[in-house]
């Protein structure tokens, strides 16, 4: 095989910058995703296990709302803050 060593740095038409932005926003794309399905799921246990459809619908609408929050915020900063609320809604939902 011929030899293709390239600088990709360097290369001509190669935008590495706008390359390493496309590779952050899918980082936190995945991260919002994942956050957004744990409340969800979360939430729909709630409901299966208490039969507590309120609070599951509060749960699914919070979902929305942080995945709405997480994905217009830079690097999704706000969805931490947000499972920790759901997982704090859920426990109570089910001992309290």
């Amino acid at each position: 095989m011929a030899d293709h060593a390239v600088e990709y740095a360097t290369a001509t038409g190669n935008d590495y910058a706008e390359h390493e932005r496309t590779y952050g926003l899918v980082m936190k794309l995945a991260k919002v995703a994942t956050a957004h399905l744990v409340v969800i799921l979360i939430s729909l246990a709630i409901g299966g296990v208490k039969g507590d459809w309120k609070i599951c619908g509060v749960g699914i609408v919070l979902a929305i709302v942080t995945g709405v929050i997480g994905a217009m915020s830079p690097k999704g900063s706000l969805i931490p803050a947000a499972v920790a609320g759901v997982v704090v809604l859920g426990l109570y939902a089910l001992f309290g």
